[in-house]
């Protein structure tokens, strides 16, 4: 926890530097208020004086007016710094949120695809939101708090020991006893935030799991289930929340008594300095003020420290994924890929799920330039795995993967992910309009371009017949949509993009017979001229393929076209061909 808070504060600093001159203006501003706002008692003192003297009216009253105006001009200057602090503080703390919140989201999106799989996308955006937020409440509670505390506890000691060394001493020694009271709280109380601020995340993770399933509760009669799951993870979280604040109530209560003691005890020392003639009414009227100030200001110090603590446990979740290294990276050396003719090699490739699961062993498969090749095989062979790693979702354990010669390993992801073109099996889309989801891969695309791709994917007609056409929102994943459409938005997207190698991931697989007729015409004027890889369980939409590959138990078992594997009466294409076929497809 301890590097992880350093690494949080570490960053914080640096994001705060680059904005070095707003942020010493803010400082400033607040100093200079603090500073001024604890010598107006200075003349408060005078001015009381002045009325105990005893003296004439007449030659009180220009005494009295001068600390008034005194007084007055001293406000005006406090005024003045905190409006500094504050128009400053509302520039300078917005950018340096901004900017870490964007930081965060460019560092988030590095990380890979199996990162991803492996987290809850409620709990992501929450860490991300709450780490500028974080920052937000310590710049908050170091400009108004901590740095006018340390200011007015020095001008304040600085007079008092003017006035008498004991006074200095007993509010000097108090002020050190209660620091140091609340650090070792504080500290104490940090383990049980950072328990309170994983609770928190859980119960958003279950929270937005149970709402992401929510077609799924209602149709398996999960409501009670869901509902007595989320009553069990809010209740730990009550739990430590209550805990918390109980402690914060304890050691409150701790500061009220240390107060009282510090203010009677403070008295009795004045009057006993009184007796001697070394204080003044004034002195008292300055006393009191002070007491105010330094209770304002301490009792606030240990709410300024437990909030300070919280705000790092809050932003300890996202510091810890930004300490993550990613787990794919371009090498230092990494060159934009160039495809020229579209040749994908995989050479002794082995890949392993957590080093213990082999998926792939010693896996060798040559695609020619525009070859158009099907995977086919029994569910967990390895298919799907093919594909990710050519997408480079996974690094591999041996072996290479080259496209045209150059090792997709030593080029830029962005440079391999331009040229190739996924269809997967269960299109996900933004929850933007129907235009910003075809022209996705080519933002800059012409209307009258998109347009085109939905016509030659068929889904131009369904989007004509909404009120909004291509201006329509499809709602969060497009659930606003059917499978089949948005796989043929899907569709669009790529054949938009025309990126010289595509990968279809069962792309007809949600789509009823017609329309797959409709979207093999599609495909079949996509495919044109392009490298292919097809993965497919329903082995008529892979008839025509120039090549199909059968891969199972981590290699390849057969490979030729169809009329080729069907010769193969034991082979397995052939026994799964007959399984689908039933005789009635020739």
């Amino acid at each position: 926890m301890k590097s992880t808070t350093k690494n949080t504060l570490k960053l914080f600093f640096q994001y705060s530097l680059k904005h070095k001159y707003l942020g010493a203006t803010m400082l400033g501003g607040a100093l200079s208020a603090s500073f001024l706002s604890v010598l107006a008692p200075l003349f408060y003192k005078r001015f009381f004086d002045a009325l105990a003297s005893g003296r004439n009216v007449d030659s009180v009253v220009p005494q009295l007016f001068g600390n008034l105006i005194a007084i007055g001009l001293i406000g005006l200057g406090s005024w003045l710094g905190w409006r500094i602090a504050t128009f400053t503080a509302n520039r300078f703390e917005s950018r340096v949120m901004t900017e870490l919140t964007n930081y965060c989201f460019a560092y988030l999106h590095r990380h890979s695809f199996s990162f991803f799989n492996n987290s809850f996308v409620g709990s992501l955006v929450k860490k991300v939101k709450w780490f500028g937020r974080s920052y937000e409440t310590i710049a908050d509670r170091i400009t108004w708090n901590l740095l006018p505390l340390v200011m007015n506890i020095a001008v304040i000691a600085v007079v008092l020991f003017q006035r008498n060394v004991y006074l200095g001493l007993g509010v000097c020694g108090w002020v050190v006893i209660f620091i140091l009271i609340n650090f070792i709280f504080a500290s104490y109380k940090l383990r049980y935030d950072v328990l309170r601020s994983e609770a928190e995340t859980k119960t958003t993770s279950f929270l937005a799991d149970t709402v992401t399933n929510n077609v799924s509760v209602k149709l398996f009669t999960g409501y009670k289930r869901e509902v007595s799951g989320f009553a069990a993870v809010n209740d730990e979280l009550r739990h430590l929340r209550r805990f918390t604040w109980d402690l914060d109530s304890v050691f409150e209560a701790t500061q009220g008594f240390l107060m009282i003691f510090l203010e009677v005890g403070i008295f009795f020392l004045a009057v006993h300095l009184w007796r001697q003639n070394i204080l003044t009414v004034g002195d008292f009227v300055l006393i009191q003020a002070y007491l105010v100030t330094i209770f304002n200001r301490v009792w606030d110090f240990g709410r300024v420290v437990r909030q300070i603590y919280e705000a790092l446990a809050d932003a300890a979740e996202m510091t810890e994924i930004l300490d993550t290294p990613h787990e794919i990276r371009d090498t230092v050396s990494a060159k934009k890929l160039k495809v020229g003719i579209g040749a994908i090699e995989f050479a002794q490739v082995d890949f392993y799920y957590h080093e213990t699961r082999r998926v792939l062993k010693d896996f060798n498969l040559r695609i020619a330039p525009k070859e158009h090749v099907a995977l086919i095989g029994p569910s967990g062979a390895g298919k799907t795995t093919i594909i990710r790693l050519l997408l480079r979702m996974h690094e591999l354990t041996a072996g290479q993967i080259l496209i045209d010669g150059q090792d997709i390993a030593q080029v830029t992801q962005e440079s391999l992910w331009e040229n190739v073109s996924l269809v997967p099996q269960d299109p996900v889309l933004f929850h933007r309009t129907l235009r910003e989801n075809i022209g996705y891969g080519r933002p800059k695309a012409s209307a009258a371009a998109i347009i085109a791709a939905a016509k030659a994917a068929h889904c131009h007609e369904f989007i004509s017949r909404s009120p909004e056409k291509y201006e329509t929102y499809v709602g969060e994943r497009g659930i606003k949509l059917s499978g089949g459409e948005r796989q043929r938005v899907a569709i669009a997207r790529a054949i938009l993009r025309g990126a010289p190698i595509l990968v279809l991931d069962e792309a007809t697989s949600s789509l009823d017979s017609e329309s797959e007729l409709l979207i093999q015409d599609a495909l079949d004027k996509l495919m044109r001229d392009k490298t292919v890889i097809v993965i497919a369980h329903r082995l008529s939409t892979i008839r025509k393929m120039d090549r199909i590959v059968v891969v199972d138990e981590g290699g390849i078992m057969e490979s030729g076209t169809h009329d080729e594997l069907l010769k193969n009466s034991s082979g397995i294409y052939n026994r799964l061909w007959r399984l689908q076929a039933g005789g009635f497809i020739k």
